[in-house]
């Protein structure tokens, strides 16, 4: 499972890099983080799929987030019995206990007037 999840974050996490460094052209001496190699991907990415280059980055976020949400459901599916048992043992634990009740008392106990 811990590969499972490095094997997704690890893409993820380069591709949204790449993207923030190249989009601010903080290119470090590097071409591939510069402003003109961001367009240029985007450019050929728009021309294979024939639609905008500024459509694509909404495109791509909106897969990241799907793929996420499936990978979270795997996780979470994988885990279900020791979520199970943590939310029982919560629920357990916060039944509240019989204390008695303090209730207002006819007499203040200030002393201010």
């Amino acid at each position: 499972m811990k590969w499972f999840l490095i094997l997704w974050a690890g893409p993820v996490l380069l591709l949204f890099s790449w993207y923030e460094l190249s989009y601010h052209d903080m290119s470090f001496g590097v071409f591939m983080l510069t402003r003109q190699a961001h367009d240029l991907v985007f450019s050929i990415y728009g021309n294979v799929l024939g639609i905008e280059p500024e459509k694509i980055p909404p495109l791509v976020a909106r897969a990241i987030a799907f793929d996420s949400l499936v990978v979270f459901a795997i996780v979470l599916f994988r885990k279900r019995n020791a979520i199970r048992s943590w939310w029982a043992r919560r629920q357990s634990s916060s039944l509240p206990v019989s204390a008695p009740v303090v209730l207002a008392s006819d007499k203040s106990l200030s002393s201010a007037p």
